[in-house]
């Protein structure tokens, strides 16, 4: 069966950008640019293999490690986390991110929840296929070390976590799903020196992101 290789366009640092194109460019021709090197980039795979179905669920994580983690539900686009207590919080960037939260004495320990909208026959994120060739792709994007990709099944969703070493000496964890016609993105960030520190908090929170409302 025919599998779609890349199907939508991702926040820039999903796509592995540091930052948008050259501010000389409006949003719209910014997001036109982008859009249309992916869509050139487009390639279906007829021979490709069958992926394994992940079958057992995952319950979703609920502990708040003593207050370090406070829940959010974003009403509006309905979705829901265990956030970071105490740090600061932004509302959406366009083409970068719908909510971030920041550490209050460094700003690159940071995490970001955004979405972008996908055809309505992708119900799945295993429409951008393999986790483990996807993971390469976005290290190689990254110029970073692919650590570990992972995938799992929550309350019916399907998640892609990928943990990356990236050469600048940030350490992310990025998770990826497809609900309600979005694909959507989960980003933590750190300094590699900081990554021991900050781990399992952001192993919580990813674990605690759910794309609707329970």
């Amino acid at each position: 069966m025919a599998r779609l290789i890349l199907v939508t366009l991702l926040p820039w640092a999903v796509l592995g950008f540091s930052s948008p194109p050259a501010p000389e460019l409006s949003r719209r021709q910014s997001m036109q640019k982008v859009a249309f090197g992916i869509v050139s980039g487009l390639t279906v795979a007829p021979s490709s293999p069958a992926f394994a179905v992940v079958s057992e669920e995952t319950p979703k994580v609920s502990t708040r490690m003593g207050g370090l983690l406070e829940k959010y539900q974003d009403g509006g686009r309905g979705w829901q986390i265990l956030a970071p207590s105490g740090w600061n919080k932004f509302e959406g960037e366009v083409g970068a991110y719908d909510v971030k939260w920041q550490d209050l004495v460094d700003p690159k320990e940071n995490i970001k929840v955004s979405s972008t909208p996908v055809k309505s026959t992708t119900t799945s994120i295993d429409a951008l296929g393999d986790v483990q060739a996807l993971g390469e792709s976005l290290a190689a994007k990254r110029n970073a070390k692919l650590i570990s990709a992972s995938e799992r099944l929550t309350e019916g969703v399907l998640f892609y976590t990928f943990d990356f070493a990236i050469n600048d000496g940030t350490h992310q964890l990025l998770q990826l799903c497809v609900n309600k016609g979005r694909i959507w993105s989960l980003d933590a960030n750190t300094t590699e020196k900081r990554w021991a520190k900050r781990q399992e908090m952001y192993n919580n929170v990813v674990g605690s992101f759910m794309p609707k409302l329970s």
